[in-house]
């Protein structure tokens, strides 16, 4: 027969395990009310679009590497030119300087100045090409050439890693919406994501033009 002492051990034993079948009953019953609200799907769908993002940053950043170099090309042919060639200029350093945070992601006013930069910076290089037109020289530059191939090949990445961004905010904001996944987003914060406007998508899959002819 066990003693006080034992039946005091036994209990305290019982008791903690009780205890932690109790909290691990509570973490699996939290784990199962978040996942079947979406929490998962939430964590996986942000990270889609930061990743995304960081894809559209990433090839505007390489547009704008290049421009330093074109402008120099253009300049030493046609340095009177000097009003187009500051534009484009200007309109660089506004988008460069221009703080990318994932602040933005969430900032309907700040990604809309994202747009309008880069917007503004895709009209300048579209003047600085059709100003170029006009000396044959130019374009049988070697230097230009290259540059011009590699500015082509950059806007198409720019307009697949935006369409991508599109995808992946359209998929996000989806979830943001639907019941009963919207009750996880204000519980926890995730807001719906802005993305690309309609008018802004025209504007660059037609900016800036690039080919020169051959």
């Amino acid at each position: 027969m066990p003693t006080d002492h034992q039946s005091t051990i036994m209990q305290t034993i019982s008791t903690s395990i009780i205890r932690t079948m109790q909290r691990l009953l509570t973490v699996g019953l939290i784990a199962g009310v978040l996942s079947g609200c979406g929490y998962n799907q939430f964590q996986t769908k942000d990270e889609a679009t930061k990743a995304a993002w960081g894809e559209v940053v990433n090839q505007y950043q390489r547009r704008a590497d290049l421009i330093p170099n074109l402008v120099n090309t253009v300049k030493g042919y046609a340095s009177h030119e000097r009003e187009t060639l500051e534009a484009v200029t200007r309109a660089r350093a506004s988008a460069t300087s221009f703080q990318i945070t994932p602040e933005v992601l969430n900032d309907p006013q700040a990604f809309q100045k994202f747009q309008q930069v880069q917007g503004q910076l895709s009209s300048a290089l579209s003047r600085l090409m059709v100003v170029s037109e006009k000396y044959p020289d130019l374009k049988a530059d070697t230097s230009f050439r290259d540059l011009q191939s590699q500015l082509e090949g950059t806007e198409n990445r720019i307009t697949v890693a935006r369409q991508r961004y599109i995808v992946a905010v359209q998929d996000y904001n989806v979830l943001a919406r639907s019941f009963p996944s919207n009750l996880t987003a204000m519980m926890f914060g995730y807001h719906v994501k802005p993305s690309f406007t309609v008018d802004n998508e025209k504007a660059i899959s037609t900016a800036p033009a690039v080919n020169f002819g051959k």
